[in-house]
């Protein structure tokens, strides 16, 4: 009986393996050859890219000039919105607008929706967002309570807001394409990181509800789960086969765009998506809980010894 038991298991893990290896290689690299994901360029003349001076954000707002749409740049620097719309100029010729707002405030938004009326918006790109300095306990964040409510502005309220304004033209017009961004860290306990993670958690459901919501109506919703891209708020300053540049990244996710909306989008995180995926199947919970926790505090304690430096040196 145990052999046959045994068996079976195996059959089922190999079967897991191979189908996920399928769908991996569908998504990833076929799909798109063969014509399946979404005509993004036939969505809108317009893309709105937030956090769109930096890494990503920067990123999916030059390939989608390069693509031919007119690009709202909203981010809360005007000086680095002039330069990305000065360089996509330079670039594709293509029309910009910029909007300077900080999305850690709340009233922003009436300016927003002001400011985007009548704009036929194929693309929404929510990609803005923020982190901590460096993993820290919860209850040990420095101004804890400002902390949390920018980074529930900037990473919650932002994404719901310009959803909100966005989507109901795309509705009516029968078309378009929603991009929100979260994280690899929101698909596995992240201590240290606790208020971030719960933030993207949000985006990952709220994603998935409203991509059920809007499927007949002509507009998909996809949810990106992305892990270390080079960028100032990962703090990755190098390519690397694990952590991409923002534009080997993006150009992952229009291949992706209308088959996986649900997604790591570049392969190596696809890869480390799998095998999370599969430790928290097969591996006791306290035992993921505690790799994670100790990496992050590996990495708080080097942070911290940063600072001591830094602060000696002052």
């Amino acid at each position: 009986m145990w052999e046959v038991v045994g068996k079976v298991a195996v059959v089922a893990v190999v079967g897991r393996l191979l189908w996920s290896l399928v769908k991996g290689l569908w998504g990833t690299f076929l799909a798109s050859v063969v014509g399946f994901n979404i005509n993004i360029k036939k969505t809108g003349q317009w893309a709105v890219v937030t956090g769109a001076t930096d890494g990503i954000g920067k990123a999916f707002a030059f390939e989608l000039a390069r693509m031919g749409f007119k690009v709202v740049l909203v981010s809360r620097t005007p000086f680095k919105l002039q330069n990305v719309a000065a360089e996509i100029k330079s670039q594709y010729g293509t029309e910009t607008r910029i909007i300077d707002v900080d999305f850690t405030r709340t009233d922003i938004y009436d300016r927003l929706e002001k400011e985007m009326a009548g704009l036929d918006v194929g693309v929404l790109v929510n990609n803005v967002g923020m982190s901590y300095d460096h993993p820290e306990f919860f209850i040990e964040l420095p101004d804890c309570s400002r902390k949390c409510e920018h980074l529930i502005n900037c990473n919650i309220l932002s994404l719901t807001e310009m959803t909100r304004i966005v989507l109901p033209g795309m509705v009516e017009r029968r078309r378009g394409l929603v991009i929100n961004l979260s994280s690899l860290s929101s698909t596995i306990p992240a201590p240290l990181l606790t208020v971030y993670s719960a933030t993207k958690s949000y985006v990952q459901s709220f994603s998935e509800s409203i991509g059920v919501e809007c499927r007949d109506k002509g507009v998909r919703v996809q949810c990106l789960l992305p892990g270390y891209v080079v960028s100032n708020m990962s703090k990755v300053r190098r390519p690397t086969l694990m952590a991409p540049s923002p534009t080997t990244y993006v150009s992952s996710v229009f291949r992706t765009s209308g088959v996986e909306d649900h997604t790591a989008a570049y392969f190596m995180h696809k890869i480390q998506l799998y095998f999370i995926e599969l430790a928290k199947s097969y591996l006791p919970g306290f035992v993921l809980r505690n790799i994670i926790f100790n990496q992050f505090k590996s990495f708080r304690q080097r942070a911290h010894r940063k600072k001591q430096k830094d602060a000696k040196a002052e």
